[in-house]
């Protein structure tokens, strides 16, 4: 008999239920996984789920199992990244220390960080979920709002820390926008339409730079 386990809402599982609900969550992320290099790989339109099937070992229907279609696929591939995204790059820009030194930290770690470690998933975000229905489109919306929102406030932060004001009332959204574009620019340039470049550290560097050299003489500070 399985020795009942205790969750944190008082219900109970059994040993060979968290086996079967361990199995269904690794099960979730080999199909998932299988989708993402596929869609790096072959492009979302050319891979078919019969492909992902057979990339993750399950059957076509254990993936309908787990996802509607391939669009669903695709907008949790989608979120899973945003997370992955904004705990790392957003953190950054929210832990920053209300310096220039600080900003361009949390900069540098979008190259030297999530590009440099995940350049499969900057494929996904800018290149395979441009463009496609209006749903996906969506979770790309809120992706993009939050990290503005994100680079916003670490923006004022730094203003009222070095006790200067930005020349109008809508600067630092345009910065901060502005910021997310150049980002997106150089990753699809540089790591989404040909091979990673083994300069990208400096690459990285330059576009930080540029972006922090902008602020600096929108306010005044060099």
């Amino acid at each position: 008999m399985d020795k009942a386990l205790t969750k944190n809402n008082g219900e109970t599982l059994s040993r060979s239920a968290l086996r079967r609900q361990r199995e269904r969550e690794e099960r979730y992320q080999t199909i998932l996984k299988a989708a993402e290099t596929l869609f790096v790989k072959e492009g979302y339109h050319q891979t078919s789920i019969n492909k992902i099937a057979d990339l993750a070992e399950v059957s076509v229907g254990t993936v309908y199992f787990y996802f509607k279609n391939k669009e669903d696929l695709l907008i949790q591939l989608l979120d899973e990244i945003s997370y992955l995204f904004r705990s790392r790059i957003g953190a950054e820009f929210r832990n920053a220390d209300s310096t220039l030194e600080g900003f361009t930290n949390a900069g540098n770690m979008f190259f030297d960080e999530f590009c440099n470690k995940y350049p499969e998933k900057v494929a996904i975000m800018y290149r395979e979920s441009v463009g496609q229905s209006p749903l996906v489109e969506e979770h790309r919306k809120k992706l993009h709002d939050k990290s503005i929102k994100d680079i916003s406030e670490a923006l004022q932060r730094m203003s009222e820390n070095m006790g200067f004001q930005f020349p109008s009332s809508m600067s630092i959204e345009i910065i901060a926008v502005s910021i997310m574009g150049i980002y997106q620019s150089i990753a699809s340039h540089f790591l989404v339409s040909r091979e990673k470049p083994e300069n990208l550290k400096q690459i990285g560097d330059d576009a930080v730079n540029y972006l922090v050299g902008g602020i600096k003489d929108m306010c005044g500070l060099n």
